[in-house]
């Protein structure tokens, strides 16, 4: 992962990862702030803002940094680079409905996870832009008392059985008063699994070009999947 630092160590880098994550999210926090209607370019400072102190792509999405490349984590399947900023702008714009993200707050997450916009830093980018979702909602989410596993399992069923209530069920159970602004940050860093470590199911794999048949196959099985019916 190309790093300022140029380091190879994994462990190492994610240290750093976290390290940066931990310090900027009240800056990251402070932008959405700012900003009255989210927008994808939004997205893309928070990720900027978190992570730019370890990385120089940080900030830029996969189709600047891997247009060409499919990529998975486990049995997921993430969207191509090209429908990427789709997924994005359909969850800001059901996400900022307010009762529409009170009612499918699950939805909203598994369509920020499902586009999976960097190659790295996605899920604390996207759980830092989902707790101001919610929060202008009129709600948070208490992710203190989220458990890793369970929370991964129903976002995996629901990225790939998208809109069917898999991880709405989970995180209403969650649901709590919305955290005043300053709060925010220290909401967020209560998740588990965000402390830097390296475990072999966090990592992202490269499943291929995307113009591979074999991939192309796999990829199309995904979306077949994905659609309503």
């Amino acid at each position: 992962m190309r790093n300022f630092e140029k380091e190879k160590n994994l462990a190492i880098i994610k240290r750093a990862e976290h390290a940066s994550f931990v310090t900027g999210l009240d800056e990251a926090f402070a932008h959405l702030a700012k900003s009255k209607v989210l927008a994808y370019d939004d997205v893309l400072k928070v990720h900027g803002i978190l992570f730019g102190a370890v990385y120089p792509w940080a900030g830029q999405n996969r189709t600047r940094t891997a247009p060409k490349l499919t990529i998975k984590k486990g049995a997921v399947i993430f969207a191509n680079a090209s429908e990427i900023i789709a997924a994005v702008e359909f969850a800001l714009r059901k996400g900022q409905d307010k009762d529409y993200m009170k009612a499918r707050p699950g939805e909203i997450m598994g369509y920020l996870a499902y586009a999976h916009p960097f190659l790295d830093g996605n899920g604390r980018t996207i759980m830092t832009v989902h707790s101001v979702l919610a929060q202008r909602a009129g709600f948070s989410i208490d992710w203190s008392v989220t458990k890793k596993d369970a929370y991964l399992d129903a976002l995996t069923k629901e990225i790939e059985n998208p809109s069917k209530g898999h991880l709405d069920a989970y995180l209403k159970s969650l649901m709590r008063d919305a955290v005043s602004h300053e709060h925010l940050a220290t909401a967020v860093v209560q998740a588990p699994g965000l402390d830097g470590s390296v475990q072999g199911a966090d990592l992202n794999e490269v499943l291929g070009d995307a113009d591979e048949p074999i991939v192309k196959a796999q990829y199309e099985a995904m979306l077949t999947k994905r659609k309503p019916g």
